[in-house]
């Protein structure tokens, strides 16, 4: 519950077997998600897979997970308090967490587009705000 989260899917003939090669799994296909203020998502953004698509956006503070199923699980493995999600297309369960650890994997931090484009955070956080800024001296 610490932005991390993985999948597997495990077959045996015993469960405590096909539960062991899932969690292997799973732990092999770890991967990291960036958490803004550790409860929520930093972009609203859309995962695909085959038929399945889920749509994930970000909330505000109090809203809580509200998404189906398999969706719910992956959220709050991930450590998510405040996200809301649709499923659209596939109700396969599968078909789900793979299109909803798809849109994860393009979940991009501040600090990861500052580094991409080679400029500071504060440069890409107040983007808005930088016009406004350089308008004031000139008025004084």
């Amino acid at each position: 519950q610490k932005g991390r989260v993985g999948f597997g899917k495990g077959k045996a003939k015993e469960v405590p077997e096909a539960i062991r090669k899932a969690t292997e799994q799973a732990k092999r296909q770890m991967i990291r998600v960036p958490l803004r203020e550790g409860r929520t998502l930093h972009h609203d953004m859309e995962g695909r897979h085959g038929a399945g698509k889920v749509v994930m956006r970000t909330a505000p503070q109090g809203t809580g997970v509200i998404a189906g199923g398999p969706m719910r699980a992956v959220f709050e493995m991930l450590g998510l308090q405040d996200v809301v999600a649709k499923s659209i297309g596939s109700q396969n369960p599968y078909n789900m967490i793979r299109a909803t650890m798809n849109g994860l994997q393009k979940e991009s931090s501040p600090r990861m587009v500052a580094q991409r484009r080679g400029k500071k955070v504060a440069d890409i956080l107040n983007k808005g705000d930088a016009p406004a800024a350089a308008a004031e001296p000139a008025e004084a």
